[in-house]
């Protein structure tokens, strides 16, 4: 029997390679680390952005010109500014509040404090303004402090020229209410109820010009809050 000398036997395996650990001059390595480092810095950054809000003083309830302002009567809000300039019209948590601060205008609750709606008690010209209204005209639970909107209910004494201060807004709007008499003490007329309000010198002289300007005006009172 002949043996067949010229076929090839099995192919050798290949040499086993380790692998290899990469080294600190890989640029594998680095490029990695750069990758991890840009995420925790943006990261970062993304949340340093959603905490992004300052606190500022609001009113806790209605409060009308002529009220005095103390911390009791403000409530501490977190608000993000689109502006940083805007901050400066309110006034910052982290601020200490001025003293004898008292209200040039109403402002309602929930609102933020505006520097340019307070001044110096000392300084704030108010005067007091006796009005008469109808007993059912006016909410039974109004009384001293109280903060109301005063609406005029007649036609214009000029049929043809326009309503003074546009339909449905209050001619007085968030005063305060200084007294209140009881309906047995009240020397108007019978059937009405005196209030006095407490009211800006220049608010009050546009109000007086624009009862003038209706023919038999009729007040409603709504108490706000």
């Amino acid at each position: 029997m002949s043996r067949n000398l010229g076929s090839p036997g099995p192919p050798a395996p290949p040499p086993a390679v380790r692998t290899a650990t990469p080294g600190w001059r890989d640029p594998r390595l680095w490029i990695g680390i750069a990758i991890v480092a840009a995420s925790v810095v943006g990261g970062a950054r993304l949340l340093a952005s959603a905490d992004d809000t300052v606190t500022v003083w609001a009113v806790a309830a209605d409060m009308g010109a002529g009220d005095q302002v103390t911390e009791e009567d403000l409530v501490a809000h977190r608000v993000r500014f689109a502006d940083d300039a805007q901050l400066d019209r309110y006034f910052a948590g982290d601020d200490p509040l001025p003293g004898d601060l008292e209200l040039l205008r109403g402002v309602g609750e929930g609102e933020l404090l505006p520097r340019a709606a307070v001044g110096s008690a000392e300084d704030t010209d108010t005067l007091q303004v006796p009005i008469s209204v109808a007993v059912e005209r006016v909410p039974a639970s109004v009384g001293a402090g109280s903060v109301v909107d005063v609406f005029i209910v007649a036609r214009p004494t000029d049929p043809q020229g326009p309503a003074p201060g546009g339909p449905g807004e209050p001619a007085l709007r968030a005063v305060t209410v200084v007294a209140a008499p009881a309906g047995d003490d009240t020397f108007g007329a019978a059937g009405e109820r005196q209030l006095d309000l407490a009211v800006p010198e220049d608010d009050a002289q546009a109000f007086f010009e624009l009862l003038n300007s209706f023919d038999g005006p009729v007040l409603t009172v709504v108490r706000r809050g």
